[in-house]
Protein backbone atom coordinates (compact mmCIF):
# COMPACT_ATOMS: atom_id res chain seq x y z
CA UNK A 1 0.00 0.00 0.00
CA UNK A 2 1.47 3.40 -0.97
CA UNK A 3 1.82 6.40 1.32
CA UNK A 4 -0.84 8.03 -0.34
CA UNK A 5 -3.24 5.13 -0.08
CA UNK A 6 -2.53 5.03 3.85
CA UNK A 7 -3.07 8.49 3.87
CA UNK A 8 -6.69 8.61 2.44
CA UNK A 9 -7.33 5.49 4.95
CA UNK A 10 -6.39 6.84 7.97
CA UNK A 11 -7.87 10.22 7.35
CA UNK A 12 -10.85 9.52 5.36
CA UNK A 13 -12.63 13.11 5.13
CA UNK A 14 -10.58 16.17 3.00
CA UNK A 15 -8.41 18.34 5.19
CA UNK A 16 -11.14 21.04 6.02
CA UNK A 17 -14.23 18.36 5.33
CA UNK A 18 -15.94 20.96 3.14
CA UNK A 19 -16.68 20.78 -0.62
CA UNK A 20 -13.88 23.09 -0.74
CA UNK A 21 -11.13 20.51 -0.07
CA UNK A 22 -11.46 19.79 -4.53
CA UNK A 23 -9.16 22.05 -5.37
CA UNK A 24 -10.14 24.79 -8.26
CA UNK A 25 -13.65 25.21 -6.09
CA UNK A 26 -14.76 28.26 -3.89
CA UNK A 27 -17.95 28.93 -2.02
CA UNK A 28 -19.28 32.24 -0.64
CA UNK A 29 -21.98 33.46 1.46
CA UNK A 30 -24.52 36.14 1.95
CA UNK A 31 -27.16 36.14 4.14
CA UNK A 32 -29.65 38.78 5.81
CA UNK A 33 -30.67 38.44 9.44
CA UNK A 34 -33.59 40.58 9.36
CA UNK A 35 -34.72 38.68 6.26
CA UNK A 36 -33.89 35.15 7.58
CA UNK A 37 -32.50 33.96 4.06
CA UNK A 38 -29.81 33.83 2.06
CA UNK A 39 -27.69 32.79 -1.04
CA UNK A 40 -24.49 30.69 -1.55
CA UNK A 41 -22.54 30.37 -4.96
CA UNK A 42 -20.22 27.15 -5.71
CA UNK A 43 -17.92 29.05 -8.23
CA UNK A 44 -14.83 27.12 -10.11
CA UNK A 45 -11.72 28.58 -11.00
CA UNK A 46 -12.67 27.56 -14.37
CA UNK A 47 -15.76 26.19 -15.91
CA UNK A 48 -16.76 22.29 -14.49
CA UNK A 49 -18.59 19.77 -16.13
CA UNK A 50 -22.29 19.80 -13.97
CA UNK A 51 -25.15 17.23 -14.18
CA UNK A 52 -28.28 17.22 -12.01
CA UNK A 53 -30.95 14.95 -10.46
CA UNK A 54 -34.39 15.43 -9.02
CA UNK A 55 -36.61 13.99 -7.25
CA UNK A 56 -38.45 16.66 -4.96
CA UNK A 57 -42.19 16.93 -5.87
CA UNK A 58 -42.07 20.77 -6.34
CA UNK A 59 -38.86 21.71 -7.43
CA UNK A 60 -37.61 25.84 -8.39
CA UNK A 61 -35.06 26.48 -10.63
CA UNK A 62 -33.03 28.09 -13.75
CA UNK A 63 -31.22 26.41 -16.97
CA UNK A 64 -31.06 22.92 -15.05
CA UNK A 65 -32.22 21.72 -18.40
CA UNK A 66 -29.22 22.45 -20.08
CA UNK A 67 -27.10 19.97 -17.76
CA UNK A 68 -29.12 17.22 -19.67
CA UNK A 69 -26.22 14.84 -20.96
CA UNK A 70 -27.99 15.00 -24.42
CA UNK A 71 -28.09 19.26 -23.98
CA UNK A 72 -24.91 21.24 -25.96
CA UNK A 73 -23.71 22.48 -22.95
CA UNK A 74 -20.24 21.14 -21.34
CA UNK A 75 -19.68 23.19 -18.30
CA UNK A 76 -21.07 25.73 -16.39
CA UNK A 77 -19.41 28.73 -14.33
CA UNK A 78 -21.02 28.48 -11.43
CA UNK A 79 -24.04 27.04 -9.34
CA UNK A 80 -26.13 29.17 -7.24
CA UNK A 81 -28.51 28.10 -4.31
CA UNK A 82 -31.04 30.26 -2.67
CA UNK A 83 -33.58 30.90 -0.30
CA UNK A 84 -36.55 33.29 -1.37
CA UNK A 85 -38.55 30.40 -3.58
CA UNK A 86 -39.31 31.64 -6.95
CA UNK A 87 -37.80 35.04 -5.60
CA UNK A 88 -34.50 33.67 -4.99
CA UNK A 89 -34.10 32.54 -8.99
CA UNK A 90 -32.82 36.76 -8.62
CA UNK A 91 -30.17 35.88 -7.14
CA UNK A 92 -28.14 33.35 -10.55
CA UNK A 93 -29.40 36.30 -12.82
CA UNK A 94 -26.90 39.09 -10.74
CA UNK A 95 -24.19 35.93 -10.47
CA UNK A 96 -24.24 35.37 -14.33
CA UNK A 97 -24.25 39.31 -14.71
CA UNK A 98 -21.18 39.67 -12.66
CA UNK A 99 -19.16 36.77 -13.83
CA UNK A 100 -19.87 38.54 -17.75
CA UNK A 101 -18.50 41.70 -15.96
CA UNK A 102 -15.29 39.45 -15.34
CA UNK A 103 -14.98 37.94 -18.70
CA UNK A 104 -16.13 34.38 -17.89
CA UNK A 105 -18.91 32.65 -19.75
CA UNK A 106 -19.55 30.57 -22.94
CA UNK A 107 -18.30 32.06 -25.46
CA UNK A 108 -20.54 33.07 -28.70
CA UNK A 109 -18.85 35.55 -31.04
CA UNK A 110 -18.19 38.38 -29.64
CA UNK A 111 -20.23 37.75 -26.35
CA UNK A 112 -19.84 35.95 -23.47
CA UNK A 113 -22.81 34.21 -21.86
CA UNK A 114 -22.51 32.59 -18.05
CA UNK A 115 -24.31 29.48 -17.08
CA UNK A 116 -25.30 29.55 -13.87
CA UNK A 117 -28.16 27.24 -12.75
CA UNK A 118 -29.54 27.25 -9.70
CA UNK A 119 -32.60 25.69 -7.04
CA UNK A 120 -34.35 27.87 -4.32
CA UNK A 121 -35.77 26.72 -1.35
CA UNK A 122 -38.82 27.94 0.67
CA UNK A 123 -37.93 30.17 3.57
CA UNK A 124 -41.09 32.59 3.37
CA UNK A 125 -42.91 31.48 6.32
CA UNK A 126 -39.67 31.32 8.74
CA UNK A 127 -40.27 34.61 10.74
CA UNK A 128 -38.13 36.68 8.91
CA UNK A 129 -38.93 40.01 7.69
CA UNK A 130 -40.34 39.89 3.63
CA UNK A 131 -41.81 42.86 3.55
CA UNK A 132 -39.19 44.24 0.98
CA UNK A 133 -40.10 46.59 -1.64
CA UNK A 134 -36.93 45.71 -4.06
CA UNK A 135 -36.30 41.89 -4.23
CA UNK A 136 -33.36 41.83 -2.09
CA UNK A 137 -31.94 38.28 -3.92
CA UNK A 138 -29.99 39.91 -6.73
CA UNK A 139 -27.77 41.66 -4.07
CA UNK A 140 -27.71 38.99 -2.24
CA UNK A 141 -26.23 36.66 -4.88
CA UNK A 142 -23.65 39.96 -5.96
CA UNK A 143 -22.68 39.37 -2.23
CA UNK A 144 -22.11 35.70 -2.39
CA UNK A 145 -20.17 35.32 -5.62
CA UNK A 146 -17.83 38.34 -4.19
CA UNK A 147 -17.12 36.54 -1.56
CA UNK A 148 -16.77 33.46 -3.26
CA UNK A 149 -14.10 35.34 -5.68
CA UNK A 150 -12.30 36.73 -2.48
CA UNK A 151 -12.32 32.79 -0.21
CA UNK A 152 -8.20 32.67 0.05
CA UNK A 153 -8.29 29.49 2.16
CA UNK A 154 -10.19 26.52 1.73
CA UNK A 155 -12.71 27.11 4.61
CA UNK A 156 -16.41 28.78 5.08
CA UNK A 157 -18.65 28.85 7.85
CA UNK A 158 -21.63 25.80 8.05
CA UNK A 159 -25.25 26.54 9.97
CA UNK A 160 -27.00 29.38 9.77
CA UNK A 161 -25.51 31.23 6.83
CA UNK A 162 -25.84 31.62 2.96
CA UNK A 163 -28.95 29.68 1.46
CA UNK A 164 -29.12 27.71 4.51
CA UNK A 165 -29.68 31.52 6.82
CA UNK A 166 -33.39 30.98 7.47
CA UNK A 167 -33.88 26.77 6.49
CA UNK A 168 -35.94 24.97 8.98
CA UNK A 169 -36.53 20.84 9.42
CA UNK A 170 -40.17 19.94 10.89
CA UNK A 171 -38.86 20.47 14.51
CA UNK A 172 -35.36 21.89 14.19
CA UNK A 173 -33.66 24.61 12.10
CA UNK A 174 -31.56 23.51 9.04
CA UNK A 175 -29.11 25.38 7.97
CA UNK A 176 -25.90 25.24 5.29
CA UNK A 177 -23.76 21.73 5.85
CA UNK A 178 -20.74 20.66 4.14
CA UNK A 179 -18.57 17.00 3.84
CA UNK A 180 -15.75 15.71 2.03
CA UNK A 181 -14.50 12.38 1.47
CA UNK A 182 -10.75 11.12 0.29
CA UNK A 183 -10.91 7.54 -1.80
CA UNK A 184 -7.92 5.00 -0.92
CA UNK A 185 -7.36 5.67 -5.01
CA UNK A 186 -6.82 9.56 -3.96
CA UNK A 187 -10.04 10.96 -5.58
CA UNK A 188 -11.33 13.43 -3.32
CA UNK A 189 -15.31 13.80 -3.33
CA UNK A 190 -17.07 16.80 -1.32
CA UNK A 191 -20.36 17.38 -0.52
CA UNK A 192 -22.58 21.11 -0.01
CA UNK A 193 -26.32 21.27 1.15
CA UNK A 194 -28.76 23.72 1.96
CA UNK A 195 -31.11 21.58 4.36
CA UNK A 196 -34.89 23.03 4.84
CA UNK A 197 -36.95 19.83 4.80
CA UNK A 198 -40.25 18.79 5.44
CA UNK A 199 -38.74 16.11 7.27
CA UNK A 200 -36.77 15.30 9.93
CA UNK A 201 -32.69 15.33 10.47
CA UNK A 202 -33.03 13.58 14.00
CA UNK A 203 -34.80 10.55 14.90
CA UNK A 204 -37.99 10.45 16.27
CA UNK A 205 -38.12 13.49 19.45
CA UNK A 206 -34.56 12.26 20.25
CA UNK A 207 -30.72 14.37 19.43
CA UNK A 208 -29.58 11.50 17.48
CA UNK A 209 -29.04 11.90 13.60
CA UNK A 210 -30.16 9.77 10.94
CA UNK A 211 -26.96 10.25 9.40
CA UNK A 212 -25.25 8.70 12.49
CA UNK A 213 -24.18 5.41 10.90
CA UNK A 214 -22.05 7.70 8.57
CA UNK A 215 -20.12 9.90 10.81
CA UNK A 216 -16.76 10.43 10.50
CA UNK A 217 -15.61 10.99 14.29
CA UNK A 218 -17.61 13.72 16.01
CA UNK A 219 -18.13 16.05 12.88
CA UNK A 220 -21.90 16.69 13.99
CA UNK A 221 -21.61 15.06 18.08
CA UNK A 222 -20.39 11.90 18.05
CA UNK A 223 -23.92 10.63 19.62
CA UNK A 224 -24.29 7.63 17.80
CA UNK A 225 -27.50 5.77 16.63
CA UNK A 226 -30.53 5.96 18.47
CA UNK A 227 -30.62 2.94 19.81
CA UNK A 228 -34.74 2.22 20.45
CA UNK A 229 -36.97 1.72 17.43
CA UNK A 230 -38.87 4.19 16.13
CA UNK A 231 -42.37 3.83 15.53
CA UNK A 232 -44.11 4.61 12.18
CA UNK A 233 -46.30 7.42 13.56
CA UNK A 234 -42.49 9.52 14.74
CA UNK A 235 -41.25 8.79 11.34
CA UNK A 236 -43.67 10.42 9.41
CA UNK A 237 -43.85 14.06 10.99
CA UNK A 238 -43.26 16.70 8.36
CA UNK A 239 -43.86 20.49 8.79
CA UNK A 240 -47.20 19.50 7.63
CA UNK A 241 -48.07 18.76 11.30
CA UNK A 242 -45.41 21.50 12.68
CA UNK A 243 -45.38 24.37 10.72
CA UNK A 244 -46.98 24.96 7.00
CA UNK A 245 -47.25 23.29 4.03
CA UNK A 246 -44.80 24.65 1.11
CA UNK A 247 -41.56 25.62 3.56
CA UNK A 248 -39.42 22.90 2.03
CA UNK A 249 -36.71 21.46 0.01
CA UNK A 250 -32.66 19.92 0.40
CA UNK A 251 -30.38 21.05 -1.99
CA UNK A 252 -27.20 19.75 -2.28
CA UNK A 253 -24.41 19.79 -4.51
CA UNK A 254 -21.89 16.52 -4.82
CA UNK A 255 -18.32 17.35 -6.09
CA UNK A 256 -15.76 15.17 -7.47
CA UNK A 257 -11.64 15.91 -9.15
CA UNK A 258 -12.21 13.00 -10.66
CA UNK A 259 -13.07 13.51 -14.46
CA UNK A 260 -16.62 12.78 -15.39
CA UNK A 261 -18.38 13.27 -18.19
CA UNK A 262 -22.03 14.35 -18.17
CA UNK A 263 -23.64 10.97 -18.23
CA UNK A 264 -21.16 9.63 -15.64
CA UNK A 265 -21.79 13.11 -13.77
CA UNK A 266 -25.61 12.34 -14.18
CA UNK A 267 -25.43 8.96 -12.62
CA UNK A 268 -23.73 10.10 -9.41
CA UNK A 269 -26.08 13.02 -8.93
CA UNK A 270 -28.65 9.79 -8.78
CA UNK A 271 -26.87 7.90 -6.19
CA UNK A 272 -26.18 10.85 -4.49
CA UNK A 273 -29.83 10.91 -3.60
CA UNK A 274 -29.42 8.22 -1.45
CA UNK A 275 -27.70 10.22 0.92
CA UNK A 276 -30.88 12.52 1.15
CA UNK A 277 -32.92 9.45 1.91
CA UNK A 278 -30.49 8.96 4.72
CA UNK A 279 -30.12 11.55 6.55
CA UNK A 280 -33.70 13.34 6.32
CA UNK A 281 -37.19 11.41 7.11
CA UNK A 282 -39.33 11.56 5.20
CA UNK A 283 -37.69 12.66 1.74
CA UNK A 284 -38.30 13.53 -1.86
CA UNK A 285 -41.69 14.49 -1.04
CA UNK A 286 -44.55 16.02 -3.00
CA UNK A 287 -44.09 19.20 -1.50
CA UNK A 288 -40.19 19.10 -1.09
CA UNK A 289 -37.99 20.26 -3.95
CA UNK A 290 -34.99 18.15 -3.53
CA UNK A 291 -32.18 18.03 -5.92
CA UNK A 292 -28.50 16.92 -6.03
CA UNK A 293 -26.04 18.96 -8.59
CA UNK A 294 -22.99 16.86 -9.57
CA UNK A 295 -19.99 18.26 -10.11
CA UNK A 296 -16.61 17.17 -12.15
CA UNK A 297 -13.55 19.06 -11.88
CA UNK A 298 -11.77 16.73 -13.79
CA UNK A 299 -8.05 16.61 -12.54
CA UNK A 300 -7.96 12.88 -11.94
CA UNK A 301 -8.39 10.43 -14.74
CA UNK A 302 -10.62 7.43 -14.12
CA UNK A 303 -8.69 4.62 -13.82
CA UNK A 304 -11.64 2.45 -14.10
CA UNK A 305 -14.72 4.06 -15.14
CA UNK A 306 -17.59 1.42 -13.91
CA UNK A 307 -16.09 0.39 -10.52
CA UNK A 308 -14.89 4.48 -10.05
CA UNK A 309 -18.15 5.78 -10.89
CA UNK A 310 -19.78 3.16 -8.52
CA UNK A 311 -17.40 4.60 -5.66
CA UNK A 312 -18.08 8.01 -6.17
CA UNK A 313 -21.71 7.55 -6.45
CA UNK A 314 -21.94 5.84 -3.22
CA UNK A 315 -19.36 8.24 -1.53
CA UNK A 316 -21.03 11.31 -2.88
CA UNK A 317 -23.98 10.23 -1.14
CA UNK A 318 -22.59 9.41 2.42
CA UNK A 319 -20.84 12.81 1.63
CA UNK A 320 -24.47 14.73 1.57
CA UNK A 321 -25.83 12.67 4.45
CA UNK A 322 -22.77 13.87 6.58
CA UNK A 323 -23.22 17.58 5.23
CA UNK A 324 -26.86 17.62 5.68
CA UNK A 325 -26.29 16.76 9.67
CA UNK A 326 -23.80 18.95 10.14
CA UNK A 327 -25.85 21.19 8.84
CA UNK A 328 -28.44 21.47 11.38
CA UNK A 329 -25.44 20.48 14.32
CA UNK A 330 -24.00 23.87 13.38
CA UNK A 331 -27.14 25.95 13.18
CA UNK A 332 -27.43 28.76 15.40
CA UNK A 333 -30.13 30.64 17.23
CA UNK A 334 -31.45 34.14 15.74
CA UNK A 335 -34.60 36.35 17.23
CA UNK A 336 -37.64 35.30 15.61
CA UNK A 337 -36.74 31.73 15.11
CA UNK A 338 -39.92 29.52 14.58
CA UNK A 339 -38.40 26.56 15.93
CA UNK A 340 -35.04 26.04 18.14
CA UNK A 341 -32.02 24.49 17.13
CA UNK A 342 -30.35 21.11 17.38
CA UNK A 343 -27.41 22.45 19.98
CA UNK A 344 -30.25 24.09 22.27
CA UNK A 345 -32.25 20.07 22.94
CA UNK A 346 -29.21 17.67 22.89
CA UNK A 347 -27.43 16.59 25.49
CA UNK A 348 -23.79 18.33 24.63
CA UNK A 349 -25.64 21.92 25.27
Amino acid sequence: MSKTEKSAIDNPSGPQNLITDIAGLRVGNAGDAGLKSGVTVLLGDRPFVAAVDIMGGAPGTRETDLLSPDRAVEAVDALVLAGGSAFGLAAAGAVADALARAGRGFQVGPARVPIVPSAILFDLINGGDKNWSTNPYHALGEQALAAAFDQREAQFALGSVGAGTGATTANLKGGLGSASLVLASGITIGALVAVNPTGRVTVGTGPNFWAAPFEMGSEFGGLGPAIAAIPFAQTVVTKLDMLAPGANTTLGIVATNACLTKTQAKRVAVAAQDGIARAICPAHTPVDGDLVFAVSTGAYPLKNPLADVLEIGHGAAVCLSRAIARAVFEATPAPGDVVPCWREMSPLS
